[in-house]
């Protein structure tokens, strides 16, 4: 039996989609990894490459069991899918041309006319309430005009 340095939660390591294995920090500045195939294996040994220590990983077998691999993963390479259909991970868009870049902007563009909209609706209120209490004279209302000449077009 190994005697392990430590024992870690799956759920504490972070995945390196480059690398494509879980890695935790190693004392010695490099990291623990083990791969998604090596988990669905029922291996539960996570090793630092550059000083050899291992960790006991903690994790449900049941969760990793239906994932298959290719024939790359056992050459080094790792492909892992899941055996049923599923819809890509918005964690990792899939960048077709600058379409992603475009469409990024346009949501964001549209976000900041969207609060300046929602500020000037605000500001239009307060102006209205001040108005009614008699407070006509405020520094909302010099703000407001000094802003209605940045707008964009």
């Amino acid at each position: 039996m190994p005697n392990y340095y430590d024992e870690l939660e799956i759920e504490d390591f972070a995945w390196d989609p480059v690398a494509r294995v879980f890695h935790y920090p190693c004392p010695c500045g490099d990291r623990f990894e083990i791969s998604k195939g090596q988990l669905r294996d029922g291996e539960e040994i996570a090793i630092c490459p550059s000083c050899s220590l291992i960790v006991r990983v903690i994790y449900d077998y049941l969760d990793w069991e239906d994932y298959v691999t290719t024939d790359d993963e056992d050459d080094g390479g790792s492909v892992d899918t899941p055996l049923s259909n599923t819809s890509p991970d918005p964690a990792y868009p899939v960048v077709v041309g600058s379409a992603e870049v475009e469409s990024q902007s346009k949501t964001a563009s549209s976000a900041v006319s969207s609060q300046k909209e929602e500020c000037t609706s605000l500001s239009d209120r307060l102006a209205g309430l001040q108005v009614e209490s008699g407070k006509e004279d405020d520094p909302v209302q010099e703000h407001k005009r000094e802003d209605s000449s940045d707008v964009l077009h």
